[in-house]
């Protein structure tokens, strides 16, 4: 299994603020606990956050650091933005 094959559990977000947006790169790069955390948070970015309306996904390799990304993120940033989507079987794909 390839290194961001095992960044499979995602979750979609949305926000219409791009310093929200930072935040939750900020809170995934704490949540997720594997050497290469930098592949959680991938496809991110300002740019891809535009260009799909103000979602962005992220992934982890254990619903652990999912949960603890969702549960940080609302305590932190309540109302600010929203989970969209969820998956268990959804890898990270390279740049």
């Amino acid at each position: 299994m390839s290194d961001h094959e095992r960044f499979r559990f995602s979750v979609s977000c949305r926000t219409d603020d791009a310093a929200v947006l930072h935040c939750l790169r900020g809170l995934c790069h704490f949540a997720e606990r594997d050497q290469r955390k930098n592949i959680a948070w991938g496809h991110t970015g300002e740019r891809e956050w535009e260009l799909n309306g103000g979602i962005v996904t992220f992934h982890f390799t254990g619903q652990d650091y999912r949960e603890t990304f969702i549960r940080e993120g609302s305590r932190l940033l309540p109302g600010l933005w929203k989970e969209v989507g969820r998956s268990n079987n959804d890898p990270a794909s390279p740049k």
